[in-house]
């Protein structure tokens, strides 16, 4: 955190308290004593209750966002005879993920190792207890290591479980799981250690990621558009209609993901201050504007807005804003998601149908063209200029530069990985079930049993 950030973010009430009473000593008190006292004051810590229970209540809440948000908004736009698979595939990352992120999964991206991935210091939440502390933002603010430990362990679960919109309907509920097992261990947790631990390679190169651009959406995005295509068209795909079997619950899904995903941003603050104020109010107008940017190219395109368009705009506009949710003025953040609406709208119909894909639930479309317009645009609408808060030595061709080689490291570490853990395990125990078991449905096929009974 440099000086001008911790000047923006402002001190706590305790600190301050002390830096004046320091002062008043200094007029008595010896020139060594004076200056010992002010910088024991400047160096205290501080942990607040107010922090501590916002970043709990923003763990809740990315949890929420997860299950049900994110289960129901893919199960309805799945066909009903796949809507429990969808629920289950959801529900069981989110919890492998969990016990993962304990076992290893923190150490790997929150400890020193080297540039790419931490080491084991932390494996099992070693030499981790109620009295270890982690930092902030702000300078002698921590929060107790736990709560973000929990804070961070909801964002590796809901990742990997974003990827499976790309081709729901047709993979094995194993390979589901042992995929997604593979991908945050050789793919997720570096991403994260690479972008937000601060020995890592884009955190160094000075990276702006305020909330998971790059390391959930671009990241999940790229994963999904390579499954898609490795695993091949869903049975009867441009042959058959297949639309969603319950768009209410879609809309359901997608607004509770909107309202969890205040946890998203507005937690990656990791305090309760104005900074997190900052986050929470692009939440809300990226994402209006993103609904209103989708829903009138739609109207313009097709001569109809319709409810699959205006939730696709919602999720594209939280999509956008996840990077430079702090690092952006209100307005800019309005532009950013009506932008990154219209983009995704093409990338999701005009693209889709040129190239041929099956991205089942446009992953790639949203996910990963919403997150990459995002983390390019965060090196714009960080600009002071342009309303946003600023960094230190800023100089917005530089910045955009480097957030476009963050983009591309992730695309290519996360796509060539992804490809090679999809081959890995097709050779163990397949990625499809046979075509009569698909057309079937997974929720018999798979769990045996049914979302609706006639």
């Amino acid at each position: 955190m440099t000086i001008k950030n911790w000047m923006r973010t402002g001190l706590p009430v305790l600190a301050v308290t002390g830096l004046i009473a320091a002062a008043a000593l200094a007029q008595d008190a010896p020139q060594t004593g004076a200056v010992a006292t002010a910088e024991a004051a400047a160096d205290a810590v501080t942990v607040d209750k107010g922090d501590i229970t916002w970043m709990m209540i923003s763990s809740i809440l990315v949890l929420f966002m997860t299950v049900p948000g994110l289960a129901l908004f893919y199960g309805g736009l799945v066909r009903a005879k796949n809507m429990l698979s969808v629920l289950m595939q959801v529900t069981v990352i989110a919890a492998v993920m969990m016990l993962l992120w304990v076992f290893y999964g923190y150490s790997l991206s929150f400890t020193a190792g080297n540039a790419f991935i931490g080491g084991f210091e932390k494996a099992f939440l070693a030499g981790v207890g109620t009295d270890s502390l982690a930092d902030t933002f702000s300078k002698g603010v921590k929060i107790p290591e736990y709560i973000f430990i929990v804070f961070q362990m909801t964002f590796s679960a809901i990742t990997p479980a974003l990827i499976i919109g790309a081709f729901a309907e047709r993979m094995k509920f194993s390979a589901i799981v042992l995929f997604s097992i593979l991908w945050v261990t050789f793919i997720y947790y570096p991403i994260a250690h690479m972008v937000w631990f601060s020995e890592g390679l884009l955190f160094a190169m000075g990276a702006l990621d305020f909330a998971g651009g790059t390391v959930v959406h671009i990241n999940a995005g790229i994963a999904g558009l390579v499954g898609c295509i490795i695993i091949g068209k869903r049975t009867g795909y441009g042959k058959e209609l297949m639309p969603p079997h319950s768009l209410p619950f879609a809309m359901v899904g997608a607004s509770v993901l909107w309202v969890g995903w205040f946890g998203f941003n507005a937690g990656s603050n990791l305090e309760a201050n104005a900074g997190t104020t900052l986050a929470v109010i692009n939440t809300f107008v990226a994402t209006a504007g993103a609904i209103v940017g989708w829903s009138l190219i739609e109207w313009l395109a097709k001569g109809k807005p319709s409810m699959l368009g205006a939730i696709s705009g919602m999720v594209a506009g939280l999509v956008a804003i996840t990077p430079a949710a702090g690092l952006s003025g209100p307005l800019g953040a309005i532009v950013l998601g009506f932008v990154a609406a219209i983009v995704c709208f093409f990338f999701c119909t005009t693209v889709k149908n040129a190239l041929g894909y099956d991205d089942s639930l446009d992953v790639f479309g949203v996910h990963g063209v919403g997150g990459i317009i995002g983390a390019i645009g965060t090196g714009i609408v960080v600009a002071p200029a342009l309303g946003g808060p600023g960094i230190a030595d800023y100089e917005m061709g530089h910045q955009v530069w480097v957030q476009i080689q963050a983009v591309l490291t992730t695309l290519v570490w996360g796509g060539v990985g992804s490809a090679i853990l999809y081959y890995i395990v097709n050779i163990i125990i397949g990625l499809r079930p046979s075509v009569e078991k698909e057309r079937e449905g997974l929720d018999i096929v798979e769990h045996g049993e049914r979302a609706y009974h006639s």
